[in-house]
């Protein structure tokens, strides 16, 4: 009897899911486009299973092509590190929209992309923060640079022991640590510029 009102559930899950798979793809894939990646393709493969698992009656397989005439295939066959980046930010982004969760953690989310992606990056994690608070460690100055408050983390050896600091930066100590990030090392004039206009002060 319990088994039977397992499969009935399951059932159940199961066409609401399939239900949802072709939305899904639309908004990953428009989620893409804004992420400098128009020509890619996300499909979700559906399996039904004969057998119940803990996750049901369904099996789904994310499949993936980021350029124009590509096959899909699996994702771990086919993304590079920048094109998984963006995907995993897409997904999470809309895991995090309908879920209502109080906060999100990305480490370094920003893997493999730069210049303007790493801007469209920025603007789509800022955009979830107005839903939820998100930590992002990055290393990219046009992620950093969209966040409300700026923490640096830091090593310091003290009696032969290393030691993992973190500081929270001042409205200076940012614009400088911007433009360090910019220089990959000392600041320059120009970096200190570049940084200013990043942050808008």
């Amino acid at each position: 009897s319990a088994r039977q009102k397992l499969f009935t559930l399951a059932k159940k899950i199961s066409a609401d899911r399939r239900k949802s798979l072709a939305g899904l793809e639309k908004e990953i894939s428009a989620l893409l486009t804004m992420l400098a990646m128009p020509n890619a393709q996300f499909r979700a493969e559906h399996i039904l299973l004969e057998t119940l698992t803990e996750q049901g009656i369904d099996k789904i397989k994310f499949l993936f092509a980021a350029n124009k005439g590509s096959e899909v295939k699996e994702i771990s066959k086919v993304a590079s590190g920048g094109e998984l980046s963006r995907l995993m930010l897409s997904i999470k982004s809309l895991i995090a929209k309908n879920t209502s969760l109080p906060s999100i953690i990305f480490d370094e989310i920003d893997a493999g992309v730069s210049g303007g992606v790493a801007e469209q990056v920025g603007r789509m994690i800022n955009d979830m923060s107005d839903a939820m608070q998100v930590v992002a460690i990055t290393h990219l100055p046009q992620i950093a640079s969209k966040g409300n408050s700026h923490f640096t983390v830091y090593k310091e050896e003290k009696s032969g022991k290393t030691f993992t600091q973190i500081k929270h930066l001042s409205k200076e100590e940012r614009v400088k640590e911007i433009a360090t990030m910019l220089s990959a090392g000392k600041p320059t004039d120009a970096s200190m510029k570049n940084a200013k206009e990043l942050l808008k002060v």
